[in-house]
């Protein structure tokens, strides 16, 4: 296993990581229901690391998931992941002891150590974390280059996971790590795609922080666009739609499409209006938390020239049209029934997350994109139409 399929993994309480062996466990004990339950007396146990060679130690501690029967309950369980990710952390070092960095078993080493180390992270054991950076580290300083770069991946991949969180510290910092590594690999597709990821986690950042979504997008995208690599300049398409998103404010926003009954948008019949845009889909909770505060914004504003238009992300008419019925949503709704990604408006626009709202203006031009929440909304609002009082 690669050190970049590593970096993929979320954070939650388990690792995807270990997900995965307990959907590998469940489906092995599945086909050997009565030998299961026959070992299962007697408990799960770790045997401990044999002698061997280097293949037989990794072929060892590869075996050990799934294990031979079900847990009797889920301390049980997680005991036993946690004793094999520990004796697997003791094989791979002592393969990486008795091998070479250009070897092919030291990279399967390093990677099983790295998994594991995650795991016992994950689940709370100590000094795991601190020995899982310290390793990252080494590895990112070494030879042959490819296992280095998976490496510095994996760093930057887990510095994003910090922004998710909200630990803003060292956005900057992070911004010239990936396109530090990008410039030494404009053709690679994996440093492409954790850019492009790195770009979506940043739009988070807070305004006038030291460093912004839109610099770190243009960054990345004049890397990207020097690559040769096709599967590198989705990525670099992908930023440029980021790009046109975040450059919106004061200027016009280009939206197409049909409403649910079919008839298609006439952008001139909004002139003079102004129009507040949200893209939505019917599966998504936090969406229909908002409509409540836009119902009150259109009922306070439509009167004064505020017009609504929602854009469902939705494949489904039939479901989108039930759902507008029960809520009994007055103002239109665009709908293309192809998703996310090729929605001709959140595809151009590149959304990142819904529910977007973007705020126009009566002069056509977007005033912001920061209007998410019966506050800033109302705030917003009050503003645009004192003024024209």
């Amino acid at each position: 296993m690669s050190l970049a399929r590593l970096s993929c993994s979320a954070p939650a309480v388990v690792s995807a990581i270990l997900i995965a062996n307990l959907v590998a466990w469940q489906a092995a004990v599945a086909l050997q229901p009565e030998q299961a339950t026959k070992a299962n007396e007697s408990g799960l146990v770790v045997p401990p690391l044999p002698e061997g060679t280097p293949e037989e130690l990794l072929a060892f501690a590869k075996g050990l998931m799934p294990p031979k029967h079900n847990p009797r309950s889920r301390d049980e369980m997680l005991n036993y992941l946690r004793d094999v990710s520990r004796v697997r952390v003791q094989a791979a070092d002592k393969v990486l002891a008795q091998s070479k960095t250009g070897d092919a078993i030291f990279t399967q080493a390093a990677g099983l150590k790295l998994e594991s180390l995650t795991t016992l992270a994950e689940m709370g054991e100590k000094d795991a974390s601190d020995t899982r950076a310290a390793f990252l580290a080494m590895l990112a300083k070494s030879e042959p280059l490819p296992l280095a770069m998976e490496a510095q991946r994996t760093i930057i991949d887990d510095e994003i996971r910090g922004l998710a969180r909200g630990d803003f510290s060292n956005a900057a910092g992070l911004v010239e790590k990936a396109a530090a590594l990008l410039a030494a690999s404009p053709n690679d597709a994996q440093t492409a795609g954790l850019v492009s990821k790195l770009g979506v986690a940043l739009e988070r950042v807070p305004r006038g922080s030291d460093v912004s979504a839109l610099t770190a997008a243009r960054t990345f995208s004049t890397l990207l666009s020097k690559s040769e690599n096709a599967e590198v300049q989705k990525a670099a398409d992908h930023l440029d739609r980021t790009l046109r998103f975040l450059t919106l404010p004061g200027k016009p926003m280009e939206i197409s499409g049909s409403f649910l009954d079919g008839k298609a948008f006439d952008q001139k019949a909004y002139t003079g209006k102004a129009v507040l845009v949200y893209s939505w889909a019917t599966w998504c909770f936090p969406c229909g938390d908002e409509i409540p505060n836009i119902k009150a914004a259109y009922d306070a504003y439509h009167d004064k020239g505020l017009e609504v238009i929602g854009i469902s992300l939705d494949t489904d008419r039939a479901q989108v049209v039930h759902f507008v019925d029960g809520r009994k949503i007055p103002w239109p709704i665009l709908f293309s029934g192809k998703g996310w990604e090729d929605d001709p408006v959140a595809g151009f626009y590149g959304f990142s997350g819904i529910p977007q709202f973007i705020l126009i203006g009566r002069d056509g031009n977007v005033i912001t994109t920061d209007v998410r929440g019966a506050e800033k909304l109302d705030k917003r609002l009050a503003e645009l139409f004192g003024r024209d009082k």
